[in-house]
């Protein structure tokens, strides 16, 4: 199946801290096509967080998970 795929260092130039970022909100920064294809989160070696985020997707990666609870924030897996 067709995933979009949105790494996380992408994320703090587009949103605040606190911020809950789902698929509606990825599509409305244009980060994601569309809010309707499965979104799958993913870390960089060099991508960090600085801020918390609660983050909703479908997917995500080991490292990007590790990165979010880092910085304080959660990952939702969408069923």
């Amino acid at each position: 199946a067709a995933q979009q795929i949105v790494n996380i260092g992408r994320l703090e130039k587009y949103f605040d801290a606190g911020a809950v970022i789902d698929a509606a909100a990825l599509a409305e920064k244009r980060l994601v096509r569309s809010s309707s294809v499965p979104i799958k989160l993913l870390a960089g070696c060099e991508d960090a967080l600085s801020r918390a985020y609660t983050i909703r997707v479908h997917a995500a990666s080991a490292a990007a998970l590790e990165k979010v609870k880092a910085a304080g924030g959660t990952v939702e897996i969408l069923g």
